[in-house]
């Protein structure tokens, strides 16, 4: 199961990590990311850093958050064989996240091991995203 001080996963693959504000909780939920997974969120994090360098960071159920000044507009999630980006308002991104959702407007993109990590689509993406009004949750 892991040493005591380590985050268990949940039964999708996810870590479990106390909700809290700022770099920590999602430094902390990146470093409990699985496997190869670990290294893909602290580049998706760096590369957030360098598109918005302001963005406000958050981890809230198990999800790390990154937002503006109007609420969030990115979060990354594990699941077994994927990390999962959500765009809370990626239908209104160009082009349009490839995975639908049933909540409106979100939108998917899935990145599994192996997958290449197209920095300069995900950049163009989260550039896009941020400034738009973020979400409230």
């Amino acid at each position: 199961m892991g040493e005591p001080d380590t985050p268990r996963l949940t039964s999708s693959g996810n870590p479990q990590i106390p909700k809290g504000e700022g770099d920590g909780p999602v430094q902390a939920y990146i470093a409990a990311m699985p496997g190869w997974k670990a290294d893909v969120g602290r580049r998706l994090d760096g590369l957030v850093a360098r598109v918005f360098p302001e963005a406000r960071k958050a981890v809230k159920w198990n999800t790390p958050l990154y937002g503006n000044e109007a609420g969030w507009f990115f979060a990354m999630y594990c699941f077994r064989d994927y990390i999962q980006l959500t765009f809370p308002r990626g239908a209104s991104l160009t082009p349009v996240p490839p995975k639908a959702s049933k909540v409106e407007g979100t939108r998917y993109f899935e990145i599994r091991e192996g997958d290449g990590l197209d920095e300069a689509r995900l950049a163009d993406w989260l550039r896009q995203a941020s400034a738009l009004p973020g979400v409230r949750f």
